[in-house]
């Protein structure tokens, strides 16, 4: 038992840890501030391109506090039309993320991929790589 008894969270904020240590490795980043930022960015950016009951599935494998960042600001009905292609995904990502130093791109997009195949059931995995647009599924290696 924590001191506050509130293991849930506890437990949350150190599964949060372990994905941002995970994804902070694989990208060979220093700050965990930035690591933490691409790693919202992206996940939020993906989720706008998933269909909603597939939005629903993903996030019951996040930790509670990832899965706080993923529905942060979502509005299903609101939520635009995304592009298919790649170069798009990755440039949406790009203008968010072009103020921190170690952002290379393209491959860092893909290993906060990487670290879903790592973190997520294969087969929710396969489930989610089957509804992306051909464009976007190409920048997520099968796991």
């Amino acid at each position: 038992m924590t001191a506050q008894g509130l293991e849930v969270i506890d437990h949350s904020v150190q599964l949060t840890h372990e994905w941002i240590n995970e994804l902070a490795e694989r990208l060979d980043w220093s700050s965990k501030r930035s690591v933490l930022r691409l790693l919202r960015v992206t996940m939020c950016h993906l989720r706008d391109h998933l269909l909603v009951n597939e939005v629903g599935h993903i996030s019951a494998q996040l930790p509670v506090m990832i899965r706080g960042f993923f529905f942060e600001g979502w509005v299903p009905h609101q939520t635009p039309i995304k592009e298919r292609r790649a170069i798009e995904f990755v440039s949406f990502i790009d203008a968010l993320m072009k103020d921190t130093e170690e952002f290379r791109g393209r491959d860092d997009i893909k290993c906060v991929f990487d670290l879903l195949n790592n973190r997520l059931s294969r087969g929710e995995v396969e489930d989610i790589r089957a509804t992306l647009p051909t464009g976007v599924r190409d920048l997520w290696p099968a796991p």
